[in-house]
C-alpha cells in the first residue's frame, strides 16, 4: 500500500527515530565514498510552486549520490492548476516517476494530491507543514548531543509552518518543547490541539508563551526563523512591528545552556530575526543543519519506497 509523507503525524515515534538514525549511516557512506545506490532506477519528481535554492539541491543531488535522478517541474511547467485540475495531474505525473515531492502553498493542494498520486508524495513544504526541515533538525541534533530526550528546545518567532512541525515532533517524540510568539502570530490552533492530543500519551511537554527569554532560559536548542515567509510580502511591516522583541542575539541568549546550538532553516535575514554575530558565531550550526536536508530527504524516500 503506498504511503505518503506529508506530515510527522504520517509517521510513527519508532519511525522517526529510524528515519534519523538512518540518515546519519546513509550520510557517513556518502562521505565514506562508499558504493552505496539504493536507488538505481528511481526518478524523483520535483514540483515546486514555490521555489527554493536548498530544497532542489538537496533533494536532487541526493537522488544522483545513491544512483537516481529527478526531474524539476516549475509551476511554468505544468499545468497544476492552470486548466488542468490537480486531480488530472496527480494522476498523469504519477505514471511517469517513481516517487515524487512537492513545494506549494495551501496544505489542502499536497493532501488532495496526494489522493490521486500513484506513488508516494513527500511534503517539502507547505504554508502549513515542512516536516523533511525538521527530520534534518532532529538529525543535527542527535548528531551534536547524541541524544534528544532530556533537551530544552526552544523556537521564537513567527507561529508559521516551522513552529507547527516542531510542535508536532515534540508530541510524537516525548520532547521538551517551548515555543514563544506574539499571541496574534500563535502557531495552527488545529496543530496544537492535536499536538496536545498526543502529548498527552507521549509525555511530552510543549510550553506555548510570549515571553521569548522564558523559551530561551536554559534552553539547549534555540531556532528561529524568517518572519515574514514566501509570499507573505504584505505581510512583512506587520509582522516585524509584532516580532521586533523576538529577535535571537547575546541578551537573549545569555542565560541558556551555555553548550547551546542555535538553528535556522534558512535562508536568513541578519538584523531581522537573528543577529549577525549569533548565527556566524560558535553556537551556530545552520550550514550543518542544510547539509542533513539531503540525508533526510534519502531516508525518507527509502522509507517511502520500501529501499531501506
Amino acid at each position: 500500500m503506498k504511503r505518503d509523507c506529508l506530515s510527522l503525524k504520517d509517521l510513527k515515534k519508532e519511525e522517526i527515530l529510524y528515519l534519523i538514525d538512518k540518515s546519519i549511516e546513509i550520510k557517513n557512506k556518502i562521505k565514506n565514498n562508499e558504493d552505496y545506490k539504493p536507488l538505481n532506477g528511481v526518478i524523483l519528481g520535483m514540483i515546486f510552486e514555490k521555489s527554493s535554492t536548498r530544497t532542489r539541491l538537496s533533494f536532487e543531488s541526493g537522488m544522483k549520490r545513491l544512483g537516481g535522478d529527478a526531474i524539476f517541474l516549475s509551476s511554468r511547467d505544468i499545468q497544476l492548476g492552470r486548466g488542468e485540475t490537480i486531480e488530472d495531474s496527480a494522476r498523469v505525473i504519477s505514471r511517469y516517476v517513481d516517487i515524487i515531492m512537492i513545494r506549494t502553498f495551501e496544505h489542502s493542494r499536497i493532501m488532495n494530491f496526494a489522493q490521486y498520486s500513484s506513488v508516494p508524495v513527500i511534503n517539502a513544504l507547505t504554508d502549513l507543514l515542512h516536516p523533511c526541515q525538521v527530520l534534518a533538525d532532529l538529525v543535527t541534533i542527535k548528531e551534536r548531543f547524541g541524544k534528544l530526550d532530556g533537551l530544552k528546545i526552544a523556537f521564537i518567532g513567527d507561529g508559521n509552518n516551522m513552529a507547527n512541525s516542531w510542535i508536532y515532533a515534540a508530541a510524537i517524540l516525548g520532547l521538551n518543547l517551548t515555543v514563544a510568539t506574539p499571541v496574534d502570530l500563535s502557531p495552527s490552533g488545529v496543530v496544537i490541539k492535536e499536538a496536545m492530543e498526543i502529548a498527552a500519551k507521549s509525555k511530552a511537554k510543549i510550553e506555548l508563551t510570549q515571553i521569548p527569554y522564558d523559551a530561551a532560559l536554559n534552553a539547549d536548542v534555540i531556532y528561529t526563523d524568517v518572519w515574514a515567509s514566501m509570499g507573505e510580502e504584505e505581510q512583512t511591516a506587520r509582522k516585524h512591528a509584532l516580532l521586533k522583541h523576538y529577535q535571537v542575539n547575546e541578551n537573549l541568549t545569555k542565560d541558556a545552556n551555555p553548550n547551546y546550538i542555535f538553528m535556522h532553516c534558512l535562508p536568513a535575514h541578519r538584523g531581522e530575526e537573528v543577529s549577525a554575530d549569533i548565527i556566524d558565531g560558535k553556537h551556530s550550526v545552520v550550514w550543518d543543519e542544510a547539509e542533513n536536508r539531503t540525508y533526510a530527504q534519502l531516508a525518507v524516500i527509502l522509507k517511502l519506497l520500501g529501499r531501506d
